[in-house]
C-alpha cells in the first residue's frame, strides 16, 4: 500500500497524547510541505499558527479563564453544523459522539462527564502542540474548502512522519479569545484548532474508529461498461 493511501486510511482523530514535545524542525518539515496544497485560484487563503511551550500555555489558560466566566463560550463565529442537521447526517453524528463516549465508559445520562470530556478540547487534549488555522474574512465557500485541503496535507504529512492530530472547530466557540490572544488582524477569523503531537497508545479514547459508508453509497461510476471491465 502506498504512503498516501496508508496515511488516508489510518489517521485518527487523536484525543489523548503523550507528554513528549515535538521538534521545531519537524513541524516547519510538515508544513513547508502543506503548503503546496491546491486552492482554487491559487488564492492559498490560509493562515496557520502552531504554538508550544509558554505561549500555548498562556493562551490555555486564557481561555480558560473565558470559559469560566461564559462556559457555553463567546457566541460563535461560524456555524460548525447547519442548524437543522437532518438524517442520515445527523445519525452520523450521534453515532460518533456515542462512539466516542463509549471508549471511556461515559454513559448518555452522565452529562457532567460527558462536558468534562467536551472541555478537554480547549486545552488541546493535552498535546504539546496546538496550531490555529485563519482566513481573511471576504473569503467565501470556495476558500473555505481550499482551508479543507491545506488541513488535511497537514494531517496527512503529520501522521507519516509518526505525529497524530484532531482537527477541532470547537475553538470557534471562543474565537474572541483566540484571535485576541493571537493578535489576529481585524481581517482575520479564527476557523479551526488542531492537537498534534505524540498519540498515547494506552489511553482507550484512543481506540474510537468511526464508521465510514461503503463506496456503493457515496459515489457513483457510470460510462465504464463501454471499456468491457
Amino acid at each position: 500500500m502506498s504512503s498516501v493511501m496508508h496515511a488516508v486510511i489510518n489517521r485518527r482523530s487523536t484525543r489523548a497524547f503523550l507528554d513528549r514535545p515535538v521538534a521545531e524542525a519537524l513541524l516547519r518539515e510538515i508544513v513547508d510541505g502543506a503548503r503546496h496544497s491546491p486552492s482554487s485560484g491559487n488564492l492559498q487563503p490560509w493562515k496557520l499558527y502552531v504554538l508550544t511551550g509558554a505561549h500555548l500555555r498562556r493562551l490555555k489558560g486564557e481561555v480558560a479563564r473565558t470559559l469560566a466566566q461564559h462556559p457555553r463560550g463567546e457566541g460563535m463565529g461560524y456555524a460548525i453544523y447547519p442548524q437543522d442537521l437532518k438524517p442520515p447526517y445527523q445519525t452520523r453524528r450521534a453515532k460518533c459522539g456515542e462512539d466516542l463516549y463509549a471508549t471511556l465508559n461515559i454513559a448518555r445520562e452522565d452529562r457532567q462527564g460527558r462536558q468534562q470530556q467536551f472541555a478537554r478540547n480547549f486545552r488541546f487534549f493535552d498535546a504539546p502542540v496546538g496550531l490555529f488555522l485563519a482566513v481573511d474574512r471576504s473569503m467565501g465557500q470556495g476558500q473555505w474548502a481550499d482551508l479543507g485541503m491545506f488541513l488535511q496535507s497537514l494531517m496527512l504529512l503529520a501522521h507519516e512522519r509518526g505525529l497524530a492530530t484532531c482537527a477541532q472547530a470547537c475553538w470557534t466557540l471562543v474565537d474572541q479569545t483566540v484571535e485576541r490572544q493571537l493578535e489576529l488582524p481585524d481581517e482575520l477569523m479564527l476557523f479551526c484548532g488542531l492537537s498534534l503531537g505524540y498519540a498515547d497508545p494506552e489511553h482507550p479514547v484512543n481506540t474510537l474508529r468511526t464508521d465510514r459508508e461503503p463506496l456503493a453509497a457515496i459515489a457513483e461510476f457510470r460510462g465504464f461498461d463501454e471499456f468491457g471491465a
